[in-house]
């Protein structure tokens, strides 16, 4: 059987002064630092055998998708299922001293950590990117694809893929910023999967929702 790869690659770090969960929010840039993460990976991802790059529509993961676009002379295509994960947090700070134990009347949105209750659920995060990432796979059958997404959307589908509970501790994640998640298929059939972190380790986000 042919093998492909479908590589997941989070996106860099963000510019976010202010500490908030921005989620699906627009306006949140890569930082500088981010953009230099993003131009890592594209020398990573040089002599992979790369042929369709697919990214989320938020600003930040198109950013992450470019230096990739130019080093490998590739169009970005976009795939809405990559998007960040919904989130009833977005715009506040749900950590440290305006976190959300100190706002009461959040409380009951935390009440199923298992859905979770706060969000978009585990089981719908995990659907939707299955079938992103079949459709890249199918798109680049017998080479490499890579699809540029969120924290929380490809540690979802790892956890699918390898037949763990979705419920999770957040700080917990093996998805740091500008990571590779990478899937090998034999055909239509998972048959590895991998981990790198081109841009040199960094602490995944410890709030879901990156």
């Amino acid at each position: 059987m042919e093998s492909t790869v479908v590589h997941l690659l989070r996106h860099g770090e963000v510019s976010n002064p202010t500490g908030v969960l921005y989620g699906r929010l627009p306006g949140f840039r890569l930082s500088e630092a981010g953009e230099g993460m993003a131009r890592r990976a594209a020398e990573w991802f040089t002599g992979r055998d790369v042929t369709y790059l697919v990214s989320s529509p938020l600003e930040r993961a198109r950013q992450t998708a470019a230096p990739i676009a130019e080093a490998l002379d590739l169009p970005v295509a976009v795939d809405e299922r990559l998007i960040e994960a919904g989130n009833a947090f977005e715009g506040t700070r749900v950590g440290g001293g305006a976190g959300v134990a100190r706002r009461p009347r959040d409380w009951w949105k935390l009440r199923n950590p298992v859905r979770p209750s706060w969000g978009e659920p585990y089981v719908e995060i995990a659907a939707r990117m299955l079938l992103a990432v079949e459709a890249a796979r199918d798109a680049a059958r017998g080479s490499a694809a890579v699809c540029v997404s969120h924290q929380l959307p490809i540690w979802t589908l790892r956890l699918h893929l390898q037949g763990r509970r979705y419920a999770h501790d957040p700080r917990r994640r093996q998805c740091g910023l500008a990571s590779v998640t990478s899937v090998t298929y034999e055909g239509d059939r998972v048959a590895g999967i991998s981990y790198a972190e081109p841009a040199g380790a960094t602490d995944p986000d410890a709030v879901p929702g990156a």
